[in-house]
């Protein structure tokens, strides 16, 4: 997978993003995207990528409760939203759970260009 080649991520919640932080290229794509400030979402626990990947300092996101102190020895702000809510700061949007997929899907469709209704 080239990250040159697409123009977001979208970082899927559950145990999975545990796992893959721990793989070198996971991080790197990553790192590709807050670097070109390509629009990056996540939900759930897929907001542990983007700790380990170093890139929350200073940004306002949403995680699943029990990755909150994560975000925060991170540097970011952790913000406690229901989990029908999402959080956007810049290009970053994130949501603490499945919940919160209507709208974590329509602030990032906007970052994106597209903006729905719900």
């Amino acid at each position: 997978m080239n990250p040159e080649d697409y123009d977001a991520l979208c970082i899927a919640g559950g145990r999975a993003p545990e796992y893959l932080r721990l793989t070198q290229k996971v991080i790197d794509i990553a790192h590709h995207f807050n670097h070109f400030n390509k629009p990056i979402s996540a939900v759930c626990h897929g907001i542990q990528i983007l700790t380990a990947a170093n890139i929350v300092k200073g940004r306002r996101l949403t995680a699943y409760y029990a990755v909150g102190p994560e975000v925060t020895i991170a540097g970011g702000e952790y913000v406690n939203v229901p989990p029908t809510e999402a959080v956007v700061d810049g290009n970053l949007v994130t949501s603490p759970a499945w919940p919160g997929h209507p709208k974590w899907i329509a602030a990032f469709l906007e970052i994106l260009g597209t903006k729905i209704e719900l």
